[in-house]
């Protein structure tokens, strides 16, 4: 698989709208003197948008969004619709990150609920799959991934396939400074490859880009990104560090 990588930075809620500019501007200098395919993607707070939407507009890095709603207007409040962030450029939106499974009840039949909205809207969904320290040590790892893939990709289409990427988070590895082997990542990879595969075939399953997502940083991301099924990384903390996040950009290729 030749595709170009993808390196998505999700910021999470940090940074005041000032301090993101900031940053943002210094990893727009920086990508601009690697030479580099990566695709790369920022999902700043809300609040950020409409002035990144801008800030980006000549460049090729991708404006995204850390969560949306699965209705697109209405009563919600508190509530951002996927066509909502359309109007502010936005291409890509992270959905069921551990995070919000673990403090906000997302489940898998909620993340195709926003997923099937996101993809009417044209926005390109990052579904974020993963299992719990206590699954893997039950050996439980795999069963729990082919479920959150099966029941979500399993009921979009051919069509629809390809516009999905999929992002591999242990959730004992976000934020603790543990990191999957790069063995352990790509073999969960190549599942989640041949998970898709029995529904969609090998070709759309090769299509389906696959990061590996959970305590990336500019000391790991050579090895992981040398893994074959590895497609990219979601990176969390190394991506408010401009140093940091364009070193994992320049691992990527």
């Amino acid at each position: 698989m030749n595709k170009p990588k993808l390196v998505a930075g999700n910021w999470k809620m940090n940074t005041t709208l000032s301090e993101g500019i900031a940053l943002l501007e210094s990893i727009i200098k920086g990508v601009k003197l690697l030479k580099t395919n990566t695709k790369i993607a920022i999902a700043p707070p809300f609040t950020h948008l409409s002035e990144f939407r801008k800030a980006l507009k000549n460049t090729d890095v991708c404006l995204a969004a850390q969560n949306v709603s699965d209705k697109l207007q209405g009563a919600f409040t508190g509530e951002i619709s996927a066509l909502m962030l359309k109007d502010l450029g936005v291409k890509k939106a992270i959905v069921a990150h551990s995070e919000r499974r673990q403090y906000f009840g997302e489940t898998n039949e909620s993340a195709l609920f926003k997923i099937k909205t996101l993809l009417k809207q044209d926005i390109h969904p990052i579904y974020c799959v993963g299992e719990l320290l206590e699954d893997r040590e039950r050996e439980r790892h795999f069963e729990v991934v082919e479920e959150q893939i099966t029941t979500v990709l399993y009921q979009l289409t051919e069509e629809k396939l390809p516009k999905l990427t999929i992002a591999y988070e242990p959730v004992w590895a976000i934020g603790t400074g543990k990191t999957a082997t790069p063995e352990q990542a790509n073999e969960m990879h190549e599942f989640i490859r041949a998970v898709i595969a029995k529904r969609f075939g090998e070709d759309l399953a090769g299509q389906v880009m696959i990061l590996y997502g959970g305590s990336v940083n500019s000391g790991n991301a050579s090895a992981l990104m040398a893994q074959p099924q590895i497609d990219g990384a979601l990176v969390g903390g190394a991506s408010l560090k401009a140093e940091e996040f364009i070193a994992i950009i320049k691992a990527a290729g």
